[in-house]
Protein backbone atom coordinates (compact mmCIF):
# COMPACT_ATOMS: atom_id res chain seq x y z
CA UNK A 1 0.00 0.00 0.00
CA UNK A 2 1.45 3.50 -0.97
CA UNK A 3 1.88 6.34 1.64
CA UNK A 4 -1.51 8.26 1.82
CA UNK A 5 -1.69 11.42 0.02
CA UNK A 6 -1.11 13.68 2.59
CA UNK A 7 2.56 12.27 3.16
CA UNK A 8 3.17 11.93 -0.69
CA UNK A 9 6.26 13.92 -0.90
CA UNK A 10 6.54 12.66 -4.73
CA UNK A 11 3.09 13.98 -5.78
CA UNK A 12 3.32 17.09 -3.15
CA UNK A 13 6.91 18.15 -5.02
CA UNK A 14 5.63 17.11 -8.71
CA UNK A 15 2.29 19.42 -7.92
CA UNK A 16 4.19 22.01 -6.18
CA UNK A 17 6.93 22.22 -8.66
CA UNK A 18 4.25 22.70 -11.57
CA UNK A 19 3.98 26.04 -10.41
CA UNK A 20 7.22 26.85 -9.89
CA UNK A 21 9.20 26.60 -13.12
CA UNK A 22 10.63 29.67 -13.18
CA UNK A 23 14.72 29.91 -11.87
CA UNK A 24 13.70 33.27 -10.77
CA UNK A 25 10.44 32.49 -9.11
CA UNK A 26 11.73 29.80 -7.58
CA UNK A 27 14.37 31.98 -6.03
CA UNK A 28 12.16 34.52 -4.79
CA UNK A 29 10.19 31.81 -3.34
CA UNK A 30 13.18 30.68 -1.74
CA UNK A 31 14.00 33.71 -0.24
CA UNK A 32 11.04 35.19 0.94
CA UNK A 33 9.19 32.19 2.80
CA UNK A 34 11.42 31.57 5.41
CA UNK A 35 11.10 35.26 6.38
CA UNK A 36 7.19 34.91 6.56
CA UNK A 37 7.34 31.63 8.45
CA UNK A 38 9.63 33.17 10.69
CA UNK A 39 7.43 36.52 11.20
CA UNK A 40 4.37 34.69 11.74
CA UNK A 41 5.78 32.92 14.66
CA UNK A 42 6.45 36.75 16.31
CA UNK A 43 2.96 36.90 16.03
CA UNK A 44 1.79 33.73 17.25
CA UNK A 45 3.82 34.47 19.93
CA UNK A 46 1.34 36.67 21.71
CA UNK A 47 -1.63 33.69 21.56
CA UNK A 48 -2.68 32.37 25.22
CA UNK A 49 0.08 30.27 26.68
CA UNK A 50 -0.39 26.50 27.45
CA UNK A 51 2.49 27.05 29.81
CA UNK A 52 4.99 29.10 30.53
CA UNK A 53 8.98 27.35 30.33
CA UNK A 54 10.34 29.51 32.74
CA UNK A 55 8.20 27.74 35.68
CA UNK A 56 10.11 24.36 34.80
CA UNK A 57 13.50 26.08 35.38
CA UNK A 58 15.31 23.80 33.16
CA UNK A 59 16.27 26.90 30.45
CA UNK A 60 19.29 29.00 30.31
CA UNK A 61 18.14 32.53 31.79
CA UNK A 62 18.61 34.50 28.46
CA UNK A 63 15.48 32.35 27.41
CA UNK A 64 13.53 32.09 30.31
CA UNK A 65 11.47 35.24 30.12
CA UNK A 66 11.17 34.25 25.96
CA UNK A 67 9.79 30.29 26.15
CA UNK A 68 6.74 29.62 26.21
CA UNK A 69 4.21 26.84 24.84
CA UNK A 70 1.40 28.62 22.67
CA UNK A 71 -0.11 28.11 19.22
CA UNK A 72 3.55 29.18 17.80
CA UNK A 73 5.60 26.22 19.42
CA UNK A 74 2.66 23.57 18.70
CA UNK A 75 2.42 25.54 15.23
CA UNK A 76 6.47 24.36 14.61
CA UNK A 77 6.46 21.55 16.36
CA UNK A 78 3.74 20.29 14.25
CA UNK A 79 5.92 21.43 11.13
CA UNK A 80 8.50 19.58 12.40
CA UNK A 81 7.35 16.45 12.87
CA UNK A 82 5.35 16.58 9.60
CA UNK A 83 8.62 16.94 7.94
CA UNK A 84 10.19 14.48 9.28
CA UNK A 85 7.36 12.02 8.44
CA UNK A 86 7.83 13.22 4.60
CA UNK A 87 11.61 12.58 4.44
CA UNK A 88 13.58 11.61 7.26
CA UNK A 89 17.00 13.31 5.95
CA UNK A 90 15.68 16.96 4.88
CA UNK A 91 12.73 16.47 7.20
CA UNK A 92 14.83 16.75 10.04
CA UNK A 93 16.97 19.59 8.65
CA UNK A 94 13.62 21.49 7.46
CA UNK A 95 12.57 20.47 11.71
CA UNK A 96 15.79 22.02 13.18
CA UNK A 97 15.07 25.30 11.09
CA UNK A 98 11.74 25.32 12.49
CA UNK A 99 12.87 24.94 15.67
CA UNK A 100 15.40 27.63 14.90
CA UNK A 101 13.12 30.02 13.99
CA UNK A 102 10.74 29.52 17.11
CA UNK A 103 13.59 30.02 19.51
CA UNK A 104 14.54 33.00 17.55
CA UNK A 105 11.11 34.19 16.74
CA UNK A 106 9.74 34.24 20.67
CA UNK A 107 13.52 36.39 21.73
CA UNK A 108 12.76 38.89 19.39
CA UNK A 109 9.01 39.45 20.10
CA UNK A 110 9.75 39.18 23.95
CA UNK A 111 11.95 41.98 23.43
CA UNK A 112 9.64 43.92 20.89
CA UNK A 113 6.36 43.27 23.32
CA UNK A 114 2.83 43.29 21.82
CA UNK A 115 2.69 46.89 20.72
CA UNK A 116 5.70 46.77 18.65
CA UNK A 117 5.02 43.44 16.96
CA UNK A 118 1.30 43.72 15.95
CA UNK A 119 0.19 47.27 16.47
CA UNK A 120 0.92 49.96 13.35
CA UNK A 121 1.43 52.83 16.24
CA UNK A 122 5.40 53.21 15.27
CA UNK A 123 7.56 52.99 12.47
CA UNK A 124 9.68 50.09 13.90
CA UNK A 125 6.48 47.68 14.29
CA UNK A 126 6.27 48.21 10.13
CA UNK A 127 9.55 47.37 10.03
CA UNK A 128 10.17 44.48 11.52
CA UNK A 129 6.97 42.59 11.26
CA UNK A 130 4.09 43.86 9.61
CA UNK A 131 6.14 45.43 6.27
CA UNK A 132 8.32 41.72 6.33
CA UNK A 133 5.08 40.23 5.52
CA UNK A 134 4.02 42.22 2.83
CA UNK A 135 6.85 42.68 1.12
CA UNK A 136 7.30 38.87 1.21
CA UNK A 137 4.06 37.54 0.48
CA UNK A 138 3.85 40.51 -2.67
CA UNK A 139 6.96 39.79 -4.02
CA UNK A 140 6.26 36.23 -4.45
CA UNK A 141 3.01 37.22 -6.30
CA UNK A 142 5.19 39.29 -8.40
CA UNK A 143 7.05 36.15 -9.44
CA UNK A 144 4.60 34.40 -10.74
CA UNK A 145 3.19 37.47 -12.49
CA UNK A 146 6.02 38.84 -14.02
CA UNK A 147 8.18 35.57 -14.36
CA UNK A 148 6.11 32.39 -13.98
CA UNK A 149 3.65 33.97 -15.57
CA UNK A 150 1.23 31.44 -14.16
CA UNK A 151 -1.18 32.33 -11.23
CA UNK A 152 -0.12 30.55 -7.96
CA UNK A 153 -1.51 27.28 -7.00
CA UNK A 154 -3.70 28.73 -4.29
CA UNK A 155 -5.24 31.04 -7.25
CA UNK A 156 -6.26 28.51 -9.38
CA UNK A 157 -9.05 26.65 -7.71
CA UNK A 158 -11.14 28.25 -5.39
CA UNK A 159 -12.18 25.24 -3.16
CA UNK A 160 -8.23 24.47 -2.66
CA UNK A 161 -7.37 28.05 -1.80
CA UNK A 162 -10.15 27.49 1.64
CA UNK A 163 -9.15 24.36 2.02
CA UNK A 164 -5.50 23.44 1.51
CA UNK A 165 -4.02 26.52 1.16
CA UNK A 166 -2.63 26.51 4.39
CA UNK A 167 -1.14 23.26 3.95
CA UNK A 168 0.62 24.38 1.08
CA UNK A 169 1.85 27.60 2.87
CA UNK A 170 3.15 25.19 5.12
CA UNK A 171 4.68 22.97 3.32
CA UNK A 172 6.14 25.50 1.16
CA UNK A 173 9.61 25.90 3.33
CA UNK A 174 10.06 22.00 3.16
CA UNK A 175 9.91 21.39 -0.70
CA UNK A 176 12.25 24.55 -1.60
CA UNK A 177 14.60 22.63 0.91
CA UNK A 178 14.63 19.92 -0.56
CA UNK A 179 15.57 21.82 -4.12
CA UNK A 180 18.34 22.80 -2.60
CA UNK A 181 19.91 19.82 -1.35
CA UNK A 182 19.41 18.08 -5.04
CA UNK A 183 20.94 21.51 -6.44
CA UNK A 184 23.80 21.34 -4.27
CA UNK A 185 24.60 17.75 -3.28
CA UNK A 186 22.47 15.76 -5.61
CA UNK A 187 20.28 14.51 -2.90
CA UNK A 188 17.34 12.70 -3.25
CA UNK A 189 14.89 11.03 -1.22
CA UNK A 190 14.85 7.52 -2.58
CA UNK A 191 16.35 6.76 -5.74
CA UNK A 192 14.16 7.79 -8.88
CA UNK A 193 12.82 10.44 -7.07
CA UNK A 194 13.87 13.58 -9.19
CA UNK A 195 13.07 11.73 -13.03
CA UNK A 196 9.58 11.04 -11.14
CA UNK A 197 8.92 14.25 -9.89
CA UNK A 198 9.82 15.91 -13.53
CA UNK A 199 7.71 13.69 -15.96
CA UNK A 200 5.10 14.58 -13.69
CA UNK A 201 5.74 18.41 -13.35
CA UNK A 202 6.20 18.32 -17.44
CA UNK A 203 2.83 16.76 -18.14
CA UNK A 204 1.74 18.93 -15.78
CA UNK A 205 2.61 22.18 -17.30
CA UNK A 206 1.79 20.57 -20.83
CA UNK A 207 -1.42 20.15 -19.64
CA UNK A 208 -2.01 23.88 -18.39
CA UNK A 209 -0.55 25.07 -21.92
CA UNK A 210 -2.98 22.94 -23.57
CA UNK A 211 -5.81 24.20 -22.04
CA UNK A 212 -4.88 27.70 -22.02
CA UNK A 213 -3.81 27.40 -25.78
CA UNK A 214 -7.79 26.28 -25.96
CA UNK A 215 -8.64 29.28 -24.29
CA UNK A 216 -7.09 31.46 -26.60
CA UNK A 217 -8.02 29.64 -29.49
Amino acid sequence: MGKPRLFDLENHFAYYGAYHSNPINILIHTLFVWPIFFTSLILFYFTPAFYDLSQAGILPSGFNHALVLNYGSAFSFFLGLFYVVLDKKAGSLAAFLCLACWLGASSIAAKLGYSLAWKFNSILSAQVVMVAQVLCWSGQFLGHGVFEKRAPALLDNLVQAILMAPFFVLLEPFLYLVQVLQSLFGYEPYPGFQARVNAKIKAEIKEWQDKKQKKVS
